[in-house]
């Protein structure tokens, strides 16, 4: 099993974390895409539907059909911990080409939309020493790692849930016979 939590892990690593370097790295030094929070998170569904896979194949090949909801969900969590270590390093490696250029295009954005929405200069202000704050604490890999961790590992948590609550049904999409 855990030859199986490894592979399917890796795979929703690499489907998360090729795109996440590639397009932290292509789009550095420009502001946020108004969709790409919506595109990374499509992205961490589609690389945890590894999950999915990876329990439905225990069960029909492994189990003869029938598998448990803990063993089920457990075997999701690794998987998913497996691709957020993935995603963590993919994140990790991209803000080190591009020199941690990231926040300060975060903090400008934001301070940008703040200041469209009509906000004042006290409030700007603020928002400014606010971010400054963040920049200084996201320096740090203590604080800024588990932000990253934060971003897919929930999403994994539920499609490992929802994966389990399924497949522990032996005729939820049951094994097609063989011959």
């Amino acid at each position: 099993m855990i030859r199986t939590i490894l592979t399917y892990g890796s795979i929703a690593g690499l489907i998360v974390g090729i795109p996440l370097f590639a397009m932290a790295v292509a789009l550095a030094g420009q502001p946020p895409l108004p969709y790409g929070v919506a595109l990374g998170y499509l992205t961490m569904l589609v690389a945890l539907a590894t999950v999915f896979v990876a329990i439905k194949r225990r069960r029909d090949g492994e189990l003869g059909g029938a598998i448990r909801f803990w063993p089920a969900f457990g075997m999701g969590l690794a998987i998913s911990l497996v691709a957020s270590l993935f995603y963590v390093i993919a994140w990790e490696a991209a803000l080190s080409v591009t020199g941690m250029g990231f926040i300060d295009d975060y903090a400008k954005a934001a301070i940008a939309e703040r200041r469209a929405a009509g906000a004042g200069p006290e409030a700007l202000a603020r928002l400014s020493a606010e971010m400054e704050r963040f920049k200084a604490d996201y320096a740090d890999p203590l604080f800024r790692l588990p932000i990253t961790l934060t971003e897919i590992l929930p999403i994994g948590i539920l499609v490992s849930l929802v994966s389990a609550a399924l497949l522990r049904n032996p005729r939820f999409l049951p094994a097609r016979p063989t011959g």
